[in-house]
C-alpha cells in the first residue's frame, strides 16, 4: 500500500474503564477526537487495552507506519515506558491527561490546581474537618487531585486523621465503602471532596440514606460535572474539566507532528472550572 496515497490513519488508545461504553471520560475523548477526525478527513481506531499489564498495549500491527500514521494516549496510567517504546520504534505519539517532565508531547487537565481550590472553598466556607473520596491513584488524575487535596490542607495547616482520607477509586462500590467509613465516624467531615461526580453522588445517596441533609449536615464537591448531575436530585457543586476539548486538541496536534508542522515537544495543560452549585454551604463554628 503506498502511504501518500491512503487516508490518514491513528490509533486511540484507551484503558479498559468498568463499563467503558457508559463511562463519561471515555465518551468524552472519543467525542472529542472523533469532531478532529472528520474535519481532518483522518480514521481513528479505537484499541481497549488492560488496565493492570501494560506489556500487550503495543504490537507489533500498531507499529507499522506504512498503516499507521500516530498514536494518540488517553492515558498511560503513569507507565511512560509505553510511550518511550513507541517512540522508539519512530512513531509519533501524543499523550492525553498526563503532565510529563520528560519531552513527550501531551495534552492534560490541571488535576492538582482543580483540587486545591476544592478545598480552599471550603476553608473559606468555614469548614475545617474536610475529608476525600480520592480516584484511582494509579493514573496521574486521581494522584494530582489527592496531592492538590492534601498541599491545599498543609498550606492552610488543617490537620486531619488518617481516616479522612479514604479510595474510591471512580467507581460506585468502592465509593460506597469509603462514604460509608466517614460517615460512620465518631467526629465525621463537615466537608468531603470526591474525585469523581460519580462518586460523589454515591456519597450523597449515602448521606440521605443515612438521614443527612446536604448541604445543612454535610457539603460534598465532585469533578467531572457530568451530565448524570442533570438527572440527579443533588445539584452537585463540581470542577468542570474540558474532556472532549483535550480530545480534539490532542488529535489536531498529532496530526500536525505526522506533518511535520509543530515544534516538538508539544506540550499544554487546560485549566478547569469550579461550577458552584448547591452542595456546598457556610457553617458557623457552632455548626463545625
Amino acid at each position: 500500500m503506498n502511504r501518500k496515497k491512503r487516508k490518514p490513519t491513528f490509533v486511540l488508545v484507551i484503558p479498559r474503564f468498568e463499563d467503558i461504553f457508559h463511562s463519561y471520560y471515555a465518551g468524552e475523548i472519543i467525542r472529542g477526537v472523533s469532531l478532529s477526525a472528520s474535519r481532518l478527513r483522518a480514521d481513528y481506531l479505537i484499541h481497549i487495552v488492560d488496565r493492570g499489564e501494560h506489556k500487550g498495549w503495543l504490537d507489533s500491527s500498531l507499529m507499522d507506519r506504512k498503516f499507521i500514521d500516530g498514536i494518540l494516549f488517553a492515558d498511560i496510567d503513569n507507565d511512560v515506558n509505553v510511550v518511550k517504546n513507541a517512540i522508539r520504534r519512530g512513531m509519533p505519539c501524543m499523550v492525553l491527561n498526563n503532565i510529563l517532565d520528560e519531552p513527550i508531547n501531551y495534552v492534560a487537565v490541571d488535576n492538582w490546581t482543580a483540587a486545591y481550590n476544592i478545598v480552599k472553598l471550603f476553608h473559606r466556607q468555614g469548614h475545617s474537618e474536610i475529608a476525600t473520596i480520592a480516584g484511582d491513584v494509579s493514573t496521574q488524575a486521581g494522584l494530582k487531585r489527592l496531592e492538590g487535596f492534601r498541599e491545599a490542607l498543609a498550606e492552610l495547616d488543617i490537620k486531619t486523621p488518617r481516616t479522612y482520607i479514604t479510595f474510591g477509586d471512580f467507581l460506585r462500590t468502592p465509593a460506597r465503602t469509603a462514604a460509608k467509613k466517614l460517615l460512620n465516624l465518631k467526629k465525621r467531615p463537615t466537608a468531603i471532596f470526591a474525585a469523581s461526580d460519580v462518586m460523589a453522588l454515591e456519597l450523597c445517596h449515602v448521606a440521605q440514606e443515612m438521614g443527612m441533609r446536604i448541604p445543612d449536615d454535610l457539603s460534598v464537591v465532585g469533578f467531572d460535572d457530568n451530565p448524570l448531575i442533570q438527572s440527579s436530585s443533588f445539584p452537585l457543586t463540581t470542577v468542570s474539566q474540558p474532556l472532549a476539548e483535550m480530545g480534539r486538541i490532542g488529535a489536531e496536534k498529532l496530526f500536525q507532528i505526522t506533518r511535520g508542522k509543530l515544534q516538538l515537544p508539544y506540550k499544554e495543560i487546560l485549566p478547569t472550572k469550579l461550577m458552584q452549585r448547591k452542595t456546598t454551604k457556610k457553617v458557623t463554628n457552632d455548626d463545625s
